[in-house]
């Protein structure tokens, strides 16, 4: 196990073993500061969604390691959580461009076309029509997928919405930030340079604070906190875990609630063995890895993200083999008329396309096919 200092990591590579085990953030290191050659015959990857960046130096020094490897074996939940546009760097580490081609540019010129643009600026690209299926059959000799539900005894996934409205005048304030980029309060103004930086405001105030051109934080509106407090009191003392996204919201939960955040070992354990009551979890922390499921069965989105594989990893949490209870409840903070209606749907959406990669090349094993 390849952990700690880096001297500790050093004497670890360097004793005889079968396996070596090594954290993704580590594999730069590995590669090409640690001065241990990289002869491993097979090298497995756990959460290759992590390495769909192409860009990165996790990525860069992997595939640069790459050609002396014999085997390379990839192991994700969320292949594609933001597109077809992520398995472009996935594939390159598997196959050295073998089936996606070996530069980005190649994948997107033959399977995609421009289409959020500015000018000749390029914000994001969607599939040519008859692309999925031309992908799905480029990879579909070396890609296998499983379902937990149809192999594992999986708890039943209630998932919902708890709907919050705004008042009159703050739906006015939510309009006026949209419409003119610009809220004007008493204790300070909020401006939103674009588009992006507009979502997170949108976000923000739909949560109920917002943070000012100086980075104060700007206290909105109550409506999620209450039906936090609704939903906990609901739960019947039974232990709730909450994702948050900003940090004025974890600010504000722990104001007004008692709260724990999941960051060490020990808060993990102490969560599996019920010794909290209200958990606070932050996906981009705590997305992937984290075996909760002893410690609660309801989870409660007080804000949501963007990201599908961020949101599927965090209720995978507790979602997953080995929970105890048999019904897992998701519920999403949502205000009415807000930008977290077009997230859930947009979450939706990502989801019905990543699921048609996997049922394209989901494994039968009652057939010879997949042998």
């Amino acid at each position: 196990m390849a952990v700690g200092t880096a001297a500790e990591r050093k004497a670890a590579l360097s004793k005889p073993a079968d396996i070596y085990l090594i954290n993704r953030e580590n594999v730069q290191w590995l590669i090409e500061k640690s001065g241990i050659p990289f002869d491993f015959e097979m090298v497995v990857i756990d959460e290759l969604s992590s390495f769909k960046n192409h860009q990165s130096k996790r990525f860069r020094a992997l595939l640069k390691a790459r050609p002396k490897v014999k085997r390379v074996v990839g192991l994700t939940g969320t292949p594609s959580a933001n597109g077809l546009m992520d398995l472009w760097a996935e594939f390159r580490l598997l196959d050295l461009g073998e089936r996606l081609g070996r530069f980005i540019g190649q994948y997107r010129t033959r399977y995609f076309k421009p289409d959020k643009r500015n000018g000749q600026v390029i914000f994001s690209y969607k599939p040519l029509p008859g692309a999925e299926a031309a992908i799905y059959a480029r990879i579909a000799d070396m890609t296998i997928a499983m379902k937990a539900t149809d192999h594992l005894q999986m708890p039943a996934l209630l998932s919902s919405q708890y709907e919050v409205q705004l008042s009159d005048s703050e739906k006015e304030r939510y309009q006026e930030l949209k419409r003119d980029l610009v809220l004007q309060t008493p204790d300070g103004d909020i401006t939103a340079a674009n588009a992006a930086a507009l979502s997170g405001k949108l976000c923000q105030l739909a949560n109920g604070a917002i943070y000012s051109d100086n980075g104060d934080t700007i206290e909105c509106h109550n409506r999620k906190l209450d039906a936090l407090e609704d939903l906990i009191e609901a739960a019947n003392a039974k232990p709730v875990l909450v994702a948050y996204w900003f940090r004025h919201d974890l600010q504000r939960i722990k104001k007004r609630f008692t709260v724990r955040a999941i960051k060490s070992s020990q808060d993990i354990a102490d969560w599996n063995a019920g010794k909290i009551p209200v958990a606070v979890i932050h996906p981009a922390s705590a997305g992937h890895g984290l075996n909760l499921q002893s410690g609660g069965s309801t989870l409660i989105w007080f804000g949501l993200t963007w990201s599908l594989e961020l949101y599927q990893q965090t209720n995978a949490r507790l979602w997953r083999q080995g929970q105890s209870s048999q019904t897992v409840i998701i519920i999403h903070l949502i205000t009415t008329g807000t930008i977290d209606e077009q997230i859930l749907t947009a979450l939706s959406e990502k989801k019905l396309t990543q699921q048609s990669l996997i049922d394209a090349v989901k494994a039968d094993l009652k057939s010879g096919d997949n042998q």
